[in-house]
Parts: structure tokens; sequence; C-alpha cells
């Protein structure tokens, strides 16, 4: 299943951009649902190092899918947006795989659906 999901990801990831690295594909997920985010919320997300979310940024960046700008509330620090070309293509890319979901969970029972949600839902707030 985890294998199948690294897969997925890849595949969603070169469908943004080819030239994007497949481990930046999380980074676009959460940028996806905020407009913006200062860099230490990102980091904080990812659960990643600053330094790795740095140069995942910069790649980004480069690719012109995702851009900086100084934080209105803290001149030190840099707040991340996607660029509307970014938005465009993540927007495509979680279209699509919300279909693919859903044509999947189509032929499944409803009370199996509630089920898998309940349990992946515990398995999620559940401590270590």
């Amino acid at each position: 299943m985890w294998r199948q999901g690294r897969g997925r990801a890849r595949l969603r990831a070169h469908a943004i951009d080819p030239a994007l690295d497949p481990s930046s594909y999380p980074l676009f997920t959460i940028l996806a649902r905020h407009d913006s985010l200062p860099m230490s919320q990102l980091v904080a997300a990812l659960e990643l190092d600053k330094s790795t979310v740095t140069r995942q940024v910069d790649a980004v960046v480069r690719l012109g899918l995702v851009e900086r700008h100084p934080d209105p509330d803290d001149a030190r620090a840099r707040v991340v947006s996607l660029t509307e070309v970014g938005r465009q293509r993540v927007d495509a890319v979680v279209a699509s795989a919300v279909a693919e979901w859903r044509a999947r969970l189509s032929k499944w029972d409803p009370d199996d659906i509630r089920t898998l949600t309940e349990l992946l839902r515990r398995l999620e707030t559940s401590s270590d």
C-alpha cells in the first residue's frame, strides 16, 4: 500500500511538472490548502528539517510553481505560495486524484466506507 502511494505521488508530481522531484509533492498538497504559509509553518507541516524544505522550495521556485514573499507580520520571515501556474496544475492534479478515489470507492458499500473512514481517523489520532 505504501509503495503504491509513493508511485501515485510520483505520477502526480510529474503531472504537475516533469522536472518536479516526487519528494516535493507533499509540499504542494499542503500549499494547495492554503493561500500562503510562512516557511516555519510549512516546515512544521511537512515535519522535515528546515534546510530540506528550503531546498525543495528553491527547486520549485526555479520551476515557476511557487514563489516567496516577505511575511507582512515578520520582516525577517518569508511566506511561500503557489504561483498562478502552480495553482492551476495542482488543482488539476487534485481534481484528477479526487475523481480517481471517487471512482474506486463508488463500488464500495457505504457502510464499508464509513468503517474505513472511522478506522483511518482512529489510526491518525492514536498515539505512538
